[in-house]
């Protein structure tokens, strides 16, 4: 019994470190692949806690781990959480438009994570071709163009009308996604307009919530996550959630919400 205990022991040792060094290594490489934002910075700085439990392990008391656990569990289910409600897509493919949030761009080209936000766009477009697509998105600090333009140069190449596509290109966070995409839409459907919003799994509540907060009811799209971002972005949107959380929408101002 004793030999099994110390094996199994071992085995969660070296799980727990391997799990650590992962996300530290994943750090360093979404910092030189992508925009260097506060979900690189969690990852980076969840890792030492984890690399650190695991080089202490043996030394632990039972009472240490179960706390240890605990701790653990709530991102898990945090995350879990936002990714359920994100692909649990109910747009009905007869909406006037769809709202596609902008996502870094490394100079001028399109992130993973915002590549597969365009590709559902096209997907959409596929089944409501009557639908106008608003890009979202203005210039980072990362960025030689905004991102909205670059949103629609990837939707031209992927063979959708330029006639269909608006852009707003002035905004630096989801809220003013939504905020300067309303301004613009209305005077387009003075009448109203329904829409559908187009964003990854993680981010689809929180954009969900944002919306609500300017007056735009949509149904929601939510792309798949990159696997390699998906410790940073899920870290960072539970941060900006609890953000909004916090935040009443009477005090919404604009540029106020961490930029996704």
């Amino acid at each position: 019994m004793d030999k099994k205990r110390r094996w199994m022991k071992t085995f969660l040792k070296a799980l727990i470190l391997i799990l650590g060094i992962s996300l530290l290594g994943g750090a360093v490489y979404l910092y030189f692949v992508s925009n260097f934002n506060v979900g690189v910075i969690l990852q980076g700085g969840v890792s030492v806690p984890v690399i650190l439990y695991g080089l202490f392990f043996n030394k632990i008391k039972k009472k240490g781990h179960v706390f240890i656990c605990a701790i653990f569990l709530i991102p898990l289910a945090f995350s879990a959480a936002l990714a359920i409600y994100g692909n649990n897509d109910n747009a009905e493919f007869d909406e006037d438009v769809a709202i596609v949030l902008g996502a870094g761009i490394r100079g001028e080209v399109v992130s993973a994570n915002l590549a597969k936000r365009l590709d559902a766009t096209v997907e959409y477009f596929g089944k409501n071709p009557d639908a106008m697509i608003i890009v979202c998105g203005g210039k980072g600090s990362y960025e030689t163009i905004p991102e909205a333009e670059a949103m629609k140069r990837y939707l031209l190449e992927k063979g959708i009308p330029e006639d269909r596509i608006i852009m707003e290109d002035q905004s630096a966070s989801t809220y003013e996604n939504f905020l300067y995409a309303n301004i613009i839409l209305s005077d387009i459907f003075p009448d109203g307009f329904s829409s559908v919003l187009i964003t990854n799994d993680f981010h689809v509540y929180r954009a969900t919530k944002l919306a609500e907060n300017v007056g735009i009811s949509a149904r929601h799209i939510g792309a798949k996550t990159e696997w390699y971002t998906i410790p940073a972005n899920y870290l960072r949107e539970m941060t900006a959630v609890i953000h909004t959380w916090i935040n009443s929408p009477d005090s919404i101002k604009p540029g106020q919400y961490i930029p996704v």
